[in-house]
C-alpha cells in the first residue's frame, strides 16, 4: 500500500522579494489569529480587534504611550539587531535593561540634590549605558575566555539582574519614607527626562531611539567596521580568511547591545517610573528579540516592528480593562506573530512536497 510523506526540499532560490514582505503577512496573519482567539473566548472577533488594535491610536494620548512604550523596545532591538547580524546570539538584553535601570537610577538618587538638570540627566544615562555594557561584557568575557555559550550566560544573567534589583528595592534603595513599599523615593522633577509633549508622559527617549536607529543603520552600513561585523556573521570563514577580528566582533556587538539596553533602562526609571521598583521591564528585552526578527534586523525595519509590538503592550492593557482579558493576552499575541514570522521564514527558505513511497 503506497504511503505518502510531507517533506520539506529547499527552493534554489528563495524570493527576496517574500523575505521582505513576510513581516506585513506575519502581522496580517497575527491579527487573523486574533480574531479567532476573541471568538473562543467568547467575545466580539471586531470588537476586540479594534479595542486591540484601533483605539490605542486614536487621539494623542493614545500615540503618546505607544511613544513611551516603542521607546525601550526600538533601543533594545537596534542593539539585538546588531548582535545577529554578528552571529552573536544575545538573549539576555533583559538583563542589560535591568542592570542599566539599576546603575542609572541608583546615580540619580545619589545625584539628587533637588534641582538636578541636563548635566545630572545626561550623568544618570551615562551610568545605566555603563551598566548594561557590563553586564554583557560579562557575556563577551565568559564567550572569549572559556568559549561559554552567549545564549545560556546571557539569559542566566537576567535571572541574576532581577534578583539584584529585588534585594535593592527592598533593602539599601528602599525609601525609608515610602510605607515599607519595595520602591526608592521618587526623583525630583529636575532629574526626570523633558517631555516632548504637554500633558503626555512621552519623553525624549524616543529622540535617543530614534537616533539610535540612524546610527546602527550608519554603523552596519556605512563603516569598515560594520562591514567586517556584516562578514563575520554571513561567511565566518571568510572573514577569517581575510584578517577580520572574531574577538572585536564578539566584543563590539555585545558592548553597543548592552549600552543601548542600559541606555532603555535608565530612560525607564528617569521616564515613566521616576523610581527604582522590582519590576522595572514588562518583559522589554524579550520582546525585542521579536522586533529585531521581524524588522529582518535592519535598524530602520525595527522602526516599523517595535511599533507593532508596542501596540501589542498598549492594546494587551486596554483589552484588561474593557473587555476583562488576562494579562496573558499580550504575551500570546507576541508568540503568535513569532511562530507564523518563523513559519514564513521556513516556507520561503523551502517548498512542501508529497512523496509517495512503497
Amino acid at each position: 500500500m503506497a504511503k505518502f510523506a510531507l517533506r520539506l526540499e529547499a527552493r534554489p532560490t528563495p524570493s527576496r522579494l517574500m523575505s521582505w514582505l513576510s513581516p506585513v503577512l506575519a502581522v496580517l496573519l497575527t491579527v487573523l489569529c486574533g480574531a479567532l482567539l476573541f471568538i473562543a473566548l467568547g467575545h466580539d472577533p471586531l470588537a476586540g480587534l479594534a479595542v486591540f488594535f484601533v483605539e490605542p491610536l486614536r487621539d494623542a494620548h493614545g500615540w503618546s504611550e505607544l511613544g513611551i512604550k516603542v521607546a525601550p523596545l526600538l533601543l533594545i532591538a537596534v542593539g539585538l539587531a546588531i548582535c545577529f547580524r554578528a552571529n552573536i546570539y544575545n538573549i539576555g538584553a533583559e538583563g542589560q535593561l535591568t542592570l542599566g535601570a539599576i546603575c542609572g537610577g541608583a546615580a540619580a538618587l545619589y545625584l539628587d540634590d533637588g534641582v538636578g538638570g541636563p548635566a545630572v540627566i545626561g550623568v544618570s544615562l551615562l551610568a545605566g549605558m555603563a551598566g548594561g555594557m557590563a553586564w554583557a561584557g560579562l557575556v563577551a568575557w565568559l564567550r572569549d575566555r572559556y568559549n561559554a555559550s552567549e545564549i545560556l550566560v546571557s539569559l542566566m544573567l537576567v535571572y541574576i539582574a532581577q534578583l539584584l534589583l529585588s534585594y535593592l528595592a527592598y533593602g539599601v534603595l528602599r525609601d525609608p519614607e515610602g510605607f515599607n513599599f519595595p520602591q526608592s523615593k521618587l526623583l525630583s522633577d529636575g532629574l526626570l527626562l523633558p517631555m516632548l509633549i504637554s500633558d503626555t508622559r512621552l519623553h525624549v527617549g524616543i529622540i535617543f531611539a530614534l537616533l539610535a536607529s540612524l546610527g546602527g543603520w550608519l554603523y552596519l552600513s556605512r563603516s569598515i567596521a560594520g562591514f567586517r561585523l556584516r562578514v563575520g556573521g554571513m561567511a565566518p570563514a571568510a572573514a577569517r580568511y581575510a584578517g577580520f577580528s572574531s574577538r572585536k566582533t564578539l566584543w563590539s556587538s555585545l558592548l553597543i547591545c548592552g549600552a543601548l539596553s542600559g541606555l532603555a533602562g535608565a530612560c525607564e526609571v528617569l521616564g515613566p517610573m521616576g523610581q527604582l521598583t522590582p519590576t522595572v521591564s514588562p518583559g522589554y528585552g524579550f520582546a525585542a528579540i521579536i522586533v529585531a526578527f521581524v524588522g529582518r534586523l535592519h535598524p530602520v525595519g525595527v522602526i516599523f516592528s517595535s511599533f507593532v509590538m508596542a501596540l501589542f503592550y498598549i492594546g494587551g492593557e486596554l483589552a484588561q480593562s474593557r473587555l476583562g482579558l488576562p494579562s496573558a493576552i499580550t504575551g500570546v499575541f507576541q508568540g503568535i506573530l513569532l511562530f507564523v514570522l518563523l513559519a514564513c521564514d521556513v516556507l520561503i527558505q523551502y517548498k512542501l512536497r508529497w512523496r509517495k513511497h512503497g
